[in-house]
């Protein structure tokens, strides 16, 4: 059985983190997650406002999965969704977190995700067994140094540069994931990728001591020992986590995955900036209408937010609201470059040892390899 430090710190049996694909609702992936041995991530900026008055089918389908009526307070909801995680994973002592982006335009609701989250804790103590990880991401790390470290989370950050790694090792975060380019949906304005990112932030973080995980192209049992080779304690998976039987997604959306097929992705404008949609006639006119409106993009420059940019995100918004009506003109799905590695649907729990047996082959095999 392969053990690393990430084993040790999070408590799970696999080296392995299922991503917090916001915002979109992985209620149920997260608990399929956790009691498959690896870190289930919820993510909460489902239920951002924007989200609520905006994209109303992803913000009801979050509150629906935890038997929470929308019309509750957030904080009542996101409780709602501690709870039912607490009491799904108890039977084999699953380990899950929230992933919280605190960007400068998310920090209220980051802010009242982490202080929901502290409270659960502290009016369940059982909770601390296993609801033990925040994620944080999107944002400055320094600001949540203090409330996640006296509240006892162990912190996790990620970052798309060694810049951002060694803002982290000055927070104090517990574990750094190094996010590459290949990555799905939100993605770095500069195209690093995991060969190049994940090796140099682990080296620049060598004498500290802290842990990395590799994120971005991340999909199997060999990509999970490449990450092991270039020094990471493990790796996190979206697209592969996305595209299971458990996950929450639209079906249209997983089945997007599956179909993907070779050189299956490109870049286009999201929310935030640069995101990967899988590619299909309605992503690849939205990225022409990307390279009209805001180029700049593409020159690594997040640029003014023009009439341009606002007619890119109105056309990304219906875009996603079509997946959850079934409109498969409109629709489009984000996903990793793995997508063109990925043929199936399985149960996470036998996802996940199928992953663990083939890494566990590959290094049992590796010597033959060699001359």
């Amino acid at each position: 059985m392969i053990k690393t430090k990430m084993n040790e710190l999070l408590g799970v049996k696999h080296p392995i983190i299922q991503a917090g694909m916001g915002p979109f609702c992985n209620n149920m992936l997260s608990i399929a997650a956790a009691n498959a041995g690896v870190l289930g991530l919820m993510s909460t900026s489902g239920l951002h406002e924007s989200t609520r008055t905006d994209q109303f089918k992803i913000y009801e389908h979050w509150a629906r999965t935890v038997g929470a009526d929308p019309r509750e307070s957030k904080k009542d909801i996101l409780m709602k969704a501690f709870q039912q995680a607490n009491e799904r994973t108890k039977a084999t002592g699953g380990i899950f977190g929230i992933n919280v982006m605190v960007s400068g335009m998310m920090m209220e609701h980051a802010e009242l995700a982490v202080q929901t989250a502290i409270e659960a804790r502290e009016q369940d103590p059982s909770l601390k067994d296993r609801f033990k990880v925040v994620f944080t991401s999107a944002g400055d790390p320094i600001p949540w140094a203090k409330p996640l470290k006296d509240a006892g989370f162990t912190w996790l950050h990620v970052i798309p540069s060694v810049k951002g790694a060694l803002r982290c090792q000055k927070a104090g975060v517990d574990l750094i994931v190094a996010s590459g380019h290949e990555g799905g949906f939100h993605t770095s304005w500069e195209p690093v990728h995991s060969m190049v990112l994940l090796p140099a932030v682990v080296e620049a973080l060598k004498e500290s001591g802290t842990p990395v995980a590799g994120a971005g192209g991340f999909c199997d049992g060999k990509s999970l020992v490449a990450a092991l080779a270039l020094g990471a304690a493990g790796v996190q998976m979206g697209t592969r986590f996305l595209a299971t039987e458990e996950s929450d997604f639209a079906p249209m959306w997983k089945q997007g995955i599956v179909e993907a097929g070779d050189r299956g992705t490109l870049v286009a404008r999201g929310f935030v900036g640069p995101a990967r949609w899988i590619k299909t006639d309605t992503s690849k006119v939205h990225q022409k209408n990307t390279l009209e409106y805001t180029p700049e993009l593409f020159l690594d420059s997040p640029g003014p937010l023009t009439e341009g940019a606002m007619k890119l995100m109105e056309y990304e918004r219906v875009a996603i609201n079509a997946v959850y009506d079934g409109d498969k003109d409109k629709a489009m799905m984000a996903g990793g470059e793995c997508a063109q590695r990925i043929s199936d649907l399985p149960k996470v729990a036998d996802m996940v040892n199928d992953i663990m047996k083939e890494a566990e082959a590959v290094i049992k095999n590796m010597p033959s390899l060699l001359k």
